[in-house]
């Protein structure tokens, strides 16, 4: 641990307020397309790099969701920021469960996309073999990407999101944080919470769609709902930005 406030960048001034926390492929630029949608007038979104991605790749830490929630709590403290909303992308989503188990009178909803349950990612042998290897192989990671998204796009596009999070992304923390996301579970810990919660998934993804929600996050949390983007796989922000963009919007209006 340090105590450097990790970095971010903040879009908006209206008075919605939101902290955004990247999924393991990404960094905070992976929601460039997303935030090209996003009405500046209405809210204020602060974009976190945990440590080991982007700009915080030379952070030292544990990588760990425990150590997510604390670093986005600090951000939300240096802003100076009471209460506000959290999004977060896959990993992002339990990370964002740990800051409401912290923060519960400060976090006022959670917005998940394709959010990873509070009890992880059961994976067979075959499958966490691959996972793991991810941190090293290319690879693994198109093959992850492509599975993820109904195994839609080009290479181009496979190519893009690989690169970038070889390059945007320690092999260190990447692994890391694969052991804390997948393998550890608190679902006890938010049964029952009263918490509002949006959950956003695609159509096309196996992994973490409709099904994956309705045997966790829905049974869990009695004030969330689901919404399923039909044209979108695990990269919502990627995939279909502006679909994203509205469903984030209203649920943060309403």
């Amino acid at each position: 641990m340090t105590d450097r406030v990790l970095p971010y960048e903040v879009q908006g001034a209206g008075p919605r307020r939101a902290l955004v926390l990247h999924n393991w492929f990404g960094d905070r630029t992976s929601f460039a397309p997303l935030r090209a949608h996003l009405d500046d007038a209405a809210g204020t979104y602060a974009f976190v790099d945990c440590r080991g991605y982007g700009e915080a790749v030379d952070h030292a830490g544990a990588y760990t969701m425990e150590e997510v929630a604390a670093d986005a709590l600090a951000v939300a403290d240096d802003l100076g920021w009471d209460s506000f909303s959290v999004v977060g992308h896959s990993m992002g989503g339990k990370a964002a469960q740990l800051m409401l188990l912290e923060a519960p009178e400060r976090v006022r909803s959670i917005i998940g996309i394709s959010p990873v349950s509070a009890a992880g990612f059961p994976m067979d042998d075959d499958t966490w073999d691959l996972f793991a290897g991810a941190a090293e192989e290319a690879g693994n990671r198109r093959a992850i990407i492509d599975t993820t998204t109904g195994g839609r796009y080009d290479d181009a596009w496979l190519s893009a999101l690989v690169e970038r999070s070889l390059r945007r992304s320690s092999a260190t923390a990447f692994r890391a944080y694969l052991d804390s996301w997948s393998r550890t579970d608190f679902h006890e810990r938010v049964r029952d919470n009263p918490a509002p919660v949006l959950l956003v998934v695609g159509a096309h993804d196996p992994a973490l769609g409709a099904a994956a929600m309705e045997a966790t996050w829905l049974r869990w949390y009695p004030n969330a709902r689901l919404e399923v983007i039909k044209d979108a796989g695990h990269y919502a922000p990627e995939e279909t930005p502006q679909a994203l963009a509205e469903a984030i919007e209203a649920f943060l209006a309403a």
